[in-house]
């Protein structure tokens, strides 16, 4: 039973799904001997996130292209040492577990089935997919994910309500909210500077290679003397500022690096999503849950997904 109070829960889904197939068995098959762990695991993931907080609308945030070519043409580097092929004027493949792949279609059959919306822009990460439905939503926002970057998003001032961050990376069971305060006690800046701190401190696990010798300390504290990236990047080209010399050659060497990466790191915000139904299944009578019962019925005999999906059922009703 979800709350009447609007609110919206944001889900990045790869983030959940990488998670649960890493840290449910791999003994978890369907009745043919597929793995289905990952299926299983990101729907008890659901079911724990929507019994908690009870959201009246929920959305699975997609990767239509987990490295967008303009990324990419801004930052070769970006994301590059997880591609396992490139494909020449399209989607380069990222490196997925052979048994991680065979299951993120039946994912997405299974939350079609049950009628909770899958949402992804072509061109686009699930990042900015939740960037965009998480700026300007009239009712208060809560983004799951492993991936710091979004925490750029936090904003406890948002007009519709607080937007904030349920960080899964301890765990879906154990997630930390964070919220401004937390984001500020955490990296020593606000929430709404996170970007250009990352952009500073730069991020192996993205290909981002931040400013040589430029840590969380140090990204922090530039950025409390001199505002934002452009304050940070106007002191090292002034020989007036206080800066020292040392970090003034270290910024003024990493000026291409800095000339685009704001744009890489930023969550896009504004991409055409069109008209979406995100209301949650089970919140009116034109939204039933399950949203298709014979397909549902389907997919649970074909991958033996009977108990999760009877789980997730009893939370939507």
């Amino acid at each position: 039973m979800t709350s009447s109070r609007p609110s919206l829960l944001l889900l990045d889904t790869a983030s959940l799904y990488f998670r649960a197939f890493f840290g449910v068995p791999d003994s978890i098959t369907a009745p043919d001997g597929t793995p289905v762990n990952a299926v299983r695991g990101l729907l008890d993931f659901l079911t724990r996130l929507i019994g908690q907080y009870q959201p009246t609308h929920v959305a699975c945030c997609w990767d239509n292209d987990w490295r967008p070519q303009w990324r990419v043409d801004l930052l070769p580097s970006y994301k590059g040492h997880r591609v396992v092929e490139e494909v020449p004027a399209g989607s380069d493949v990222e490196e997925v577990p052979d048994p991680l792949a065979v299951q993120v279609p039946v994912i997405a059959e299974t939350l079609a089935a049950l009628g909770i919306a899958v949402v992804g822009a072509d061109g686009y990460e699930a990042d900015d997919v939740i960037g965009t439905l998480a700026t300007g939503a009239p009712m208060p926002v809560n983004v799951v994910t492993g991936d710091r970057d979004l925490f750029q998003l936090v904003d406890d001032q948002a007009p519709g309500g607080p937007v904030r961050v349920l960080y899964t990376a301890r765990g879906v069971g154990r997630h930390e909210v964070l919220t401004d305060a937390v984001v500020q006690e955490k990296y020593g800046v606000p929430a709404a500077r996170y970007a250009d701190f990352a952009t500073l401190r730069g991020d192996t696990s993205d290909g981002l290679p931040g400013v040589k010798g430029v840590g969380d300390k140090t990204a922090a504290s530039l950025l409390a003397s001199y505002g934002d990236l452009a304050g940070v990047r106007a002191a090292a080209a002034d020989p007036g500022t206080p800066l020292a010399a040392g970090m003034r050659a270290k910024i003024t060497a990493a000026a291409d690096y800095l000339d685009v990466a704001p744009q890489v790191v930023a969550v896009v915000r504004d991409i055409e999503l069109g008209e979406l139904d995100l209301r949650l299944p089970g919140t009116a009578a034109d939204r039933p849950a399950p949203a298709d019962s014979q397909e549902l019925a389907r997919l649970v005999e074909r991958w033996g997904i009977g108990n999760s999906v009877e789980r997730l059922l009893e939370v939507l009703r």
